[in-house]
């Protein structure tokens, strides 16, 4: 009597149906799980960079608030810090002002103003893949998104 050795061709394209369809279900999750992390990651920047703010205004008052994101950063700490290198952020976020430079999937546009302190932008830096939340906040410190693709402005809902 012949005894079968191995898997039949049905049986094989049985188990490649099932994992297909297993992965199908499994990768859109990650990928929203990956966005999700990264809207997490940018809220917690802007909230670093608010604390930031804060501190710089408090230890240079006669400055006021930074010109820009990289002035509260610095790659050489060691010196003593100055209105001009303040190591009080990470550099790498200072320095993610561009969707090159972005950090987990965003990057932040800072701009003074004389009325509000400043406004602070944070944008995917590929909308629909790195993430789909635009946020804005201020010198009040209040985080705003919008979810629709388009900037955020201080009208948007706020994050709780």
């Amino acid at each position: 009597m012949y005894r079968q050795r191995g898997f039949s061709l049905i049986e094989l394209l049985i188990v490649v149906a099932i994992i297909l369809i297993v992965s199908a279900i499994a990768v859109p999750n990650i990928f929203r799980a990956k966005i999700n992390a990264n809207e997490s990651s940018a809220v917690s920047s802007l909230r670093s960079i608010v604390t930031a703010e804060i501190t710089y205004s408090s230890t240079y008052p006669e400055v006021g608030f930074s010109t820009n994101l990289a002035t509260l950063g610095g790659t050489n700490c060691t010196a003593s810090p100055s209105s001009t290198l303040a190591c009080i952020l990470d550099n790498t976020l200072a320095q993610a002002t561009t969707p090159a430079n972005s950090r987990s999937g965003y990057y932040f546009t800072y701009t003074p103003d004389s009325t509000l302190g400043y406004t602070l932008y944070g944008d995917p830096a590929y909308w629909n893949r790195s993430g789909t939340k635009h946020y804005y906040t201020d010198g009040s410190g209040v985080i705003h998104y919008n979810a629709a693709n388009q900037t955020a402005a201080v009208t948007d809902p706020t994050i709780q």
